[in-house]
């Protein structure tokens, strides 16, 4: 019989514990490890437009193009805007790995003027995420 430590014994006095442990261990990062290969991966083709010189009261549409790189579906979930002058438009079916979609961001002009820099954030199940989709340009006021 092996003489345990008292100080490493399962308050139990199982010697078989520590075996248990290790095992349950194991199968633990087995799984947290697979499943980490397992995951979507957002890419965007151009995450950054300039719509150049527009006159105020036009309507801009943003087409920004988005692929699943990763090895499970990407679902977005939310897209997040700042402005009440944007909106977006969006598949909420997953896109499959492989797959492509496009995000439209439309923005409508009617109540601003100037430089106008703006950033919109996707939020997906890509660990990496969210992502920044970004566009500006020049509002005229005339």
């Amino acid at each position: 019989m092996v003489k345990i430590n008292p100080i490493f014994k399962n308050p139990l006095g199982y010697t078989k514990g520590i075996f248990y442990l290790k095992t349950f261990l194991f199968i633990l990062l087995s799984v947290v490890s697979l499943s980490s290969f397992s995951q979507a991966k957002m890419e965007i083709t151009e995450a950054k437009k300039n719509f150049g010189f527009v006159k105020r009261g036009e309507i801009i549409r943003n087409e920004f193009e988005i692929s699943n790189t990763g090895n499970s579906p990407l679902i977005i979930t939310d897209i997040e805007i700042s402005c009440s002058c944007t909106t977006a438009e969006f598949s909420k079916q997953p896109i499959l790995p492989g797959q492509k979609s496009k995000i439209i961001i439309i923005f409508n002009t009617t109540t601003v003027y100037g430089r106008q820099d703006r950033i919109v954030y996707v939020n997906s199940n890509d660990p990496k995420g969210p992502y920044k989709l970004r566009y500006k340009g020049n509002v005229s006021n005339k």
